[in-house]
């Protein structure tokens, strides 16, 4: 699938990191261990600028013995790669200096855990610092395709009807859900990708995750990891959860399911209502951030899931869709919120996109080959309660054409998440 050298696919974060670095003094990338931020930051540098990486060891014991030295050492930008792996003294350093000069782009900081909920930083940044998050690669990035979907389905949803067909069937969706997006993933396959996913989710949480937190039932968090890959594309009822992972209280296993997201392996999608239902529910839906690590968590390979039969295929199309969307979110122009909506009635959207200025999208995705209008009733109920302020239903499905469904509904391939291109482009 991979045909490009991995360092030489552009990122499309690269422009949204360099805009911010013309506008804030501190700009930092977070996402998943191997999701590709050293490359990124290199891209953004150029032959430009400082790059000094504490994964060696001896350049984190310089930082740690030293901090302020270190971090006013070398040229503009000076970028420093897990910078979590410094600590609070590291990140204080930076402030002092920026507190003083205040230039923009004049830190380039990446770490692979969410730095706003990391335990040992108690210093935030906040009022000096762009947040940006790097996931894997997006399908767009691997094919050099336009990954143009939010766009259109906000600005010019009509333009998805006149798609071309997609060249996609079934067997190719599975092949990229398995493969999904790590940069190192995507070139391998077979037991070589299955080695290198479990010696991924092993240095995380055994590794990361013990050195940021200190957790004392580290070799617990595989399973817990494993539990939500089951759970994929499904609400997260905690108590569930803890049921199943044998961790003692229910505050750890709240706590190690925040440990989780902190380094980015499972994300969340909040539930959404505008008061549309008294009866909606408040549940977060929970998906493994890449499909590839979901199908290795479930022991599932390209033929077990080609069998319509096998009851995680479902889950794992709806996780692929959302993780797309979620890194297209990062890269738009505007403002969106993607969020599901269920209510105890049987109402149920898989996704709803919200635009800052209150228009809606909703999405279903369907791991099957024909749709019927039966697979929008729950769209078209969403229209009928919003009326204008709704923009489009969508039923994203692996058929190969796009098709009408009625006023605002179309049917349309799940391809169209990253083949379709922004009129203006």
């Amino acid at each position: 699938m991979l045909s490009r050298f991995i360092d030489e696919i552009p990122r499309r974060s690269v422009s949204v990191v360099v805009g911010a670095l013309g506008s804030f003094r501190v700009v930092i990338v977070t996402g998943a261990r191997q999701a590709g931020k050293t490359t990124l930051v290199r891209q953004v540098l150029g032959d430009q600028g400082t790059l000094q990486r504490l994964d060696d060891e001896v350049v984190l014991q310089a930082a740690r013995a030293d901090p302020a030295t270190f971090a006013s050492y070398g040229p503009l930008p000076r970028a420093i790669d897990e910078v979590q792996r410094g600590g609070d003294a590291l990140v204080r350093a930076i402030k002092a200096i920026v507190d003083i000069d205040v230039t923009p782009g004049q830190f380039l900081l990446d770490g692979s855990a969410d730095f706003l909920t990391v335990p040992t930083l108690s210093e935030s940044l906040a009022g000096r610092a762009a947040f940006i998050e790097l996931w894997p690669f997006s399908q767009g990035e691997i094919d050099g395709a336009a990954d143009g979907f939010l766009d259109v389905v906000l600005n010019v949803p009509e333009q998805l009807r006149s798609d071309p067909p997609s060249p996609l069937q079934m067997a190719d969706y599975i092949a990229r859900l398995c493969a999904g997006g790590f940069p190192e993933a995507v070139r391998l396959d077979g037991p070589a990708r299955s080695r290198w996913f479990a010696n991924y989710v092993r240095t995380v949480t055994q590794r990361d995750i013990t050195e940021l937190t200190g957790a004392r039932k580290a070799d617990q968090l595989p399973r817990l990891l494993r539990l939500l890959a089951a759970r994929t594309a499904g609400e997260l009822v905690v108590t569930s959860v803890h049921d199943a992972a044998g961790l003692g209280s229910r505050s750890t296993t709240e706590d190690y399911i925040g440990f989780l997201g902190m380094t980015y392996l499972v994300h969340q999608l909040p539930a959404w209502s505008r008061n549309l239902s008294a009866k909606a529910k408040r549940h977060p839906k929970v998906y493994v951030t890449d499909t590839g690590l979901a199908a290795h968590l479930l022991g599932k390979q390209p033929a077990s899931l080609s069998r319509p039969q096998d009851p995680a295929r479902g889950p794992l199309m709806e996780t692929f869709v959302v993780n797309e969307l979620r890194k297209q979110q990062g890269w738009l122009d505007s403002e969106v919120a993607l969020h599901h909506l269920r209510d105890r009635d049987g109402a149920e959207v898989d996704v709803v996109i919200e635009a800052s200025d209150g228009r809606i999208v909703g999405i279903e995705v369907k791991a099957s080959a024909t749709v019927t209008l039966a697979d929008f009733r729950w769209l078209a109920w969403l229209r009928d309660k919003l009326g204008d302020q709704f923009v489009a239903g969508v039923v994203l499905f692996t058929g190969e054409r796009p098709l009408a469904f009625g006023d605002r509904l179309t049917a349309a391939p799940i391809s169209a998440l990253w083949r379709s291109v922004p009129s203006r482009v």
